[in-house]
């Protein structure tokens, strides 16, 4: 298990890095750059462009460029400063000022608690729902219970967050509309909008994979031995069901780092995927190239985890 990981993590050392070039080569190739145009808009004097272009070393050939962010970023941990932001560097502007006083509040931990609390979400509430939709099969439960799995993998979040924010901020007063970490009740709402595609997609595929488990010989041996129903689902039926679940993990949580882009836009979020919406009109390039980067390890770790707990979840399952 221990060389297991360890070459994984070696693995990721090139991907992260083919990462940063695919990136780096696809803002090369889109027209325009960070100081075509102001804040305002208006297209910015060649003279001025032309000192800004020389002052962060945009003028030099894109190859040189890419070396130099390389530089920095392996050998310092700098992932440079930021073009539209003066006097902000990246760093700071993903990890705060001074990330190990307040990491709480660090733009990238606040999209962490974002997705953390979603993923709680998504798999406290979709495995339990998939599990009884199963044993409920053709039943008024399990009719109800997709026909809201459907609805939740239809809508798209940033569709439902406003929906949610309509309804529940602005009519009922229930929640805040947005914000983040100055009460507990400005979690609910991004939680559940960025949650509740998860929590439908778990919630059918727990059912259909749970219906093939319990229809498997094993089952019904351990049924004609007497042993009783909860024992059956919870001993033996529960943890086969869940090998597929658990393989999706990893894909459905580049689905969740996506849409909290959007989710975070929605609800005035201070986190790293609403820096990386306004970095995008702002070609921002270095900021986009490091809230990439940061998802990029977040997915390759999650699919390390998942990986990982193949080998708990079914005993045949080695990595030698």
């Amino acid at each position: 298990m221990l060389k297991f990981i360890v070459n994984r993590c070696l693995w990721a050392i090139p991907v992260l890095i083919m990462v940063t070039l695919v990136t780096f080569t696809c803002m090369q190739l889109v027209p325009g750059g960070p100081f075509t145009a102001g804040a305002s808009g208006r297209p910015i004097p060649p003279d001025i462009r032309a000192n800004m272009e020389a002052k962060y070393g945009l003028d030099q050939p894109a190859w040189k460029q890419y070396l130099r962010y390389m530089e920095r970023l392996l050998l310092h941990f700098d992932f440079g400063p930021s073009y539209r932001k003066p006097g902000r560097t990246i760093n700071q502007i993903m990890f705060g000022r001074d990330f190990w006083k307040d990491p709480i509040h660090a733009p990238v931990m606040v999209s962490a608690q974002v997705g953390i609390v979603s993923l709680a979400i998504a798999i406290g509430i979709g495995i339990p729902l998939g599990i009884v939709s199963a044993l409920k099969q053709n039943t008024m439960i399990d009719y109800v219970a997709m026909f809201f799995s459907m609805l939740g993998v239809s809508i798209p979040n940033f569709v439902l967050g406003a929906m949610l924010i309509v309804f529940f901020c602005l009519t009922l007063h229930w929640f805040p509309a947005y914000g983040w970490g100055e009460s507990p009740l400005q979690v609910i709402m991004p939680a559940i909008t960025l949650g509740t595609g998860g929590t439908a997609f778990i919630a059918r595929l727990t059912r259909a994979s749970m219906l093939e488990t319990i229809r498997q010989d094993y089952i019904r041996t351990a049924r004609a031995k007497g042993l009783r129903e909860r024992a059956v689902i919870m001993g033996h039926a529960l943890k086969n069901s869940l090998i597929p679940v658990t393989t999706i993990l990893g894909p459905l949580t580049a689905a969740w780092l996506t849409g909290s882009f959007l989710v975070e836009w929605v609800f005035s979020i201070p986190g790293i995927g609403k820096f990386f919406v306004t970095s995008i009109g702002d070609r921002d390039y270095l900021l986009i190239m490091g809230v990439i980067m940061v998802y990029a390890v977040a997915l390759i770790f999650f699919n390390l985890v998942v990986d990982i707990s193949y080998a708990f979840l079914d005993p045949r399952i080695r990595y030698d």
